[in-house]
């Protein structure tokens, strides 16, 4: 769904069983590899956001959505508090190294939005210079899309009865563990803040050339799939797959080297 509600009565979760998931995602990561050649191809340049709470199934997403994908093509940048040097400059700079040339897919964990949810929420930025952020994230995301950039924003919305259940899960299982830092722990604490905070970014960043699509995420399998078939729909718009031909010269020299018919 588009963003067009408070996220307190926008429902958390769609149902969905494992193999359910497991059968659709199948089919969809088979389906993201011929918009990828297509991608690569006619050189177009797509941009993934995604955010959400800690423990909201970024990650897992974005695993599944590169699960076929050739890694050549794509980079997942997954961001954290910016480094002494990135403090120094303006903090959208930081960011434009990260995005994609000729035929490429980049990827954000998290992305420049911190500078209106963790900076806001824990009080690392003045109210003024987050407040301003929303026109500079817009105005940002507008040069993207006009240089004709694919910019897709994904908001995976969890309750925080499930985002106390992960990060239990995450403590529980020692190859979870290396997930779970204090600050998760603090976010959980401040969940209430983050609503106020996503809600308000969600509303002044819900732009027509690059809008916001909320997915319910409490179910895993759910979210997984509906942002995949998100992704398809929307490359099926813009940049839709075609049967590519072969190159006449390699052609001509196959047909004489084989001696078989071989199809255009």
């Amino acid at each position: 769904m588009t963003a067009n509600a408070d996220l307190r009565i926008i429902p958390t979760r769609e149902k969905m069983n494992r193999q359910t998931g497991e059968r659709l995602l199948g089919k969809l990561q088979h389906q993201l590899v011929a918009f990828q050649q297509t991608i690569f191809k006619h050189g177009h340049r797509v941009v993934l956001v995604f955010e959400g709470a800690d423990a909201s199934g970024k990650g897992g997403v974005i695993t599944r959505l590169t699960g076929k994908l050739d890694p050549r093509g794509y980079r997942v940048y997954s961001i954290g508090p910016p480094s002494a040097e990135e403090l120094a400059h303006h903090y959208l700079q930081r960011f434009w190294p990260c995005f994609p040339g000729s035929g490429e897919i980049a990827i954000f964990d998290r992305s420049w939005y911190g500078r209106v949810l963790v900076e806001r929420v824990d009080q690392l930025t003045p109210e003024a210079r987050w407040r301003q952020a929303y026109g500079e994230i817009n105005e940002l995301e507008r040069c993207l899309v006009d240089d004709g950039v694919l910019l897709l924003k994904f908001f995976l919305h969890i309750g925080q009865k499930e985002q106390k259940q992960r990060l239990l899960e995450r403590m529980r299982k020692p190859h979870k563990r290396w997930k779970i830092t204090p600050s998760d722990l603090d976010a959980y604490e401040k969940f209430e803040a983050y609503i106020d905070a996503w809600n308000d970014m969600l509303e002044l960043t819900n732009t027509e050339f690059s809008p916001w699509f909320v997915i319910p995420a409490d179910n895993k399998y759910a979210a997984r799939v509906a942002v995949l078939q998100w992704l398809i729909a929307m490359l099926s718009e813009k940049a839709p797959p075609y049967g590519q031909k072969l190159n006449p010269e390699v052609l001509k020299r196959a047909r004489a080297l084989f001696g078989e018919e071989i199809p255009d």
